[in-house]
């Protein structure tokens, strides 16, 4: 797991960012939508200030980049936005809460292996449909496949 760590910065280079990539790029980059970028720091969940131009342009860097990778496979994997945000506070504040992010991932990921034990057994009923498919199709004998009966006139 990736573990973006906040680096202290200039506050002359918060103020006037130079360099940084625009909304757009950090959205192609990451795959996001810029509305999902701006969601995301209205939210709380990044883990520090976006840069912005003397305009009010966001500027992003690297570190964002990263950090927006982490939220969105986190939120991929059903990890809700009020932990995610937990987390990012957690990341935020620095040292010392390392066994409260620890215990955070841990009972993330026994929510995430829950589901993936749930989607085999829903897949195995999915490959035995397909399955039973193709053997009547080779068989020439798929029109013998169960239907429920309908009452005539009803669709």
């Amino acid at each position: 797991m990736l573990e973006v760590k906040p680096q202290p910065v200039p506050e002359l280079a918060r103020s006037a960012p130079r360099t940084g990539l625009s909304i757009a790029e950090a959205a192609r980059r990451t795959g996001v939508s810029a509305h999902t970028l701006r969601y995301y720091e209205r939210a709380g969940l990044v883990v520090t200030p976006v840069d912005r131009t003397h305009g009010g342009r966001r500027r992003y860097q690297q570190l964002d980049l990263d950090w927006i990778t982490v939220c969105t496979k986190l939120r991929a994997t059903g990890m809700p936005i009020k932990t995610i945000r937990r987390y990012a506070q957690l990341v935020s504040a620095g040292r010392g809460n390392e066994h409260e992010r620890l215990a955070l991932m841990e009972a993330h990921r026994a929510e995430v292996t829950a589901k993936l034990a749930e989607i085999q057994e829903n897949l195995k009923l999915i490959d035995h449909k397909i399955d039973v498919y193709r053997g009547r199709l080779a068989a020439g004998d798929a029109d013998q496949l169960w239907a429920p009966n309908r009452p005539a006139g009803a669709s």
